[in-house]
This record gives C-alpha cells, sequence and structure tokens, in this order.
C-alpha cells in the first residue's frame, strides 16, 4: 500500500523513511513500477523492497511499519505510522557516560593540609628556636598551637572527599601527633629545668620525621595525587 502518513518516532528515523517515501505526483500519471534496490533501516533488522516509478523510489508503507515492528492506524484521510524504537538507536542517541574520575586530591582538602602544615611548621619552628636560644617559650603559646592545629586537621578530616584524600588524612593526622610529641618532649625538659642541647634536639629522628613529612605532603599538594609517606607514619 502507498500513501501519505504521518510518524511519531526520532528525527533520524523520520528522515530516513522520508527520503525513501516521496509521494507521488497527484497530477502526473503513475508508470508501471519496477524493482529497485532493497531498503534497510539503521538500527532495525529486516528489509524491504523498493519499487522504482519514474527514476524516483518508493516503499510500501506496510513493510516499513514491519521492519519497525510499528503500527498503522487509518483517521479520516490520514495514515498514521508509529514507530517502534529500537534498542539500537536508543543506545546511538544516549549520551555517553562520562570518564571515571581520576583520584585525586581534592582542592578543599588541599587548602585544609596547606593550613594544617603550615601551623605545625610555626609550631615547630618556635620550639627550636627557644631550645637554640635558651628562652623558653609560654603555655599559652603552646597550647593555642596546638589548639589551632587540631581545628585545621577536624577541617581536614571534612573536607575528605576522594578516594586519595582518605588515604592521605591518616598520614596528616601522624604529623600532627608527632608534632604534639615533639612538643610534649620539649616542655617536659623545661618544666624540668633540665639543660636541652639545641644540636640534639635539632636533629633528632622525630624532629627529621616531622621535617620530611612535610615535603612529602608539599609533594603531594603540588601533584595533586596522594603519595605515600613513610615518613608520616
Amino acid at each position: 500500500m502507498f500513501g501519505v502518513y504521518s510518524m511519531k518516532t526520532s528525527v533520524t528515523v523520520i528522515a530516513i523513511i522520508l527520503t525513501a517515501l516521496p509521494i507521488f505526483p497527484a497530477d502526473k500519471a503513475v508508470q508501471t513500477p519496477k524493482k529497485g534496490s532493497i531498503l534497510t533501516i539503521a538500527g532495525y533488522t529486516g528489509e524491504a523492497q523498493l519499487v522504482e516509478i519514474d527514476g524516483k523510489s518508493y516503499v510500501a508503507v506496510e513493510a516499513i511499519a514491519l521492519i519497525t515492528k510499528g503500527s498503522l492506524s487509518f483517521k479520516a484521510n490520514q495514515t498514521v505510522l508509529t514507530l517502534h524504537t529500537s534498542n539500537a538507536l536508543v543506545q546511538a542517541s544516549a549520551p555517553a557516560p562520562p570518564p571515571p574520575a581520576k583520584p585525586a586530591l581534592s582542592r578543599a582538602f588541599i587548602q585544609a593540609c596547606v593550613e594544617e602544615l603550615s601551623v605545625i611548621r610555626e609550631w615547630r619552628i618556635g620550639i627550636v628556636n627557644a631550645v637554640q636560644t635558651n628562652t623558653p617559650v609560654a603555655e599559652d603559646w603552646v597550647a593555642t598551637r596546638h589548639r589551632l592545629a587540631e581545628k585545621n586537621l577536624a577541617l581536614a578530616s571534612a573536607a575528605a572527599s576522594t578516594d586519595d584524600d582518605r588515604s592521605a588524612y591518616p598520614l596528616l593526622s601522624a604529623e600532627f601527633n608527632n608534632m604534639q610529641k615533639l612538643s610534649d618532649a620539649y616542655l617536659a625538659f623545661r618544666d624540668q629545668n633540665k639543660f636541652i642541647s639545641p644540636e640534639n634536639f635539632g636533629n633528632s629522628a622525630l624532629e627529621e620525621q616531622i621535617l620530611s613529612c612535610a615535603q612529602g605532603f608539599a609533594s603531594m599538594t603540588e601533584s595533586h595525587e596522594f603519595q605515600d609517606q613513610a615518613a608520616c607514619r
């Protein structure tokens, strides 16, 4: 059957079918049809025979309905073809899924780490300078550094949102704990009025560990990627 019809389907399928289904001229006699090529529709299985009339190709609307597993309905002077959208067409038109997120340190976590390490650095330098100059630092000053470092550590924990953030957080926490140990050792010597050797204190294994851990974190914040740091254990 040949005729005029409207279609309810994707723009792609409509364009294909309209190309294959030109309308007979109303004011021109129809010539004897000849068999033409075979019509297939992308995304569907099956095929239909085209016929050539006056140099143009036509296909039966029923054949289109059969290929697409669609349905025909008739209303007044209209023939309505409703097409069944194939899975292939749905998949072709669906947007490609986004690539998996690359593991990385989040910007918020890096910022929290920078602030935490800045406080620890100030805390460490203040104590080392006190030992080198034999000038005691006030307990209030030490307590303030401790509170700031503890607060920034909590902010880093809250900011951790990626796997890299969560892997790096225990190392940052260990850096805070090691700085606390160094600070406690200094205060214990000072409270006992014991002499603290600047050479021994400044070159202690604990102080070296704190410095190495801070350097490792600096490298991580530059690359935005987690790197395990043995010095932070």
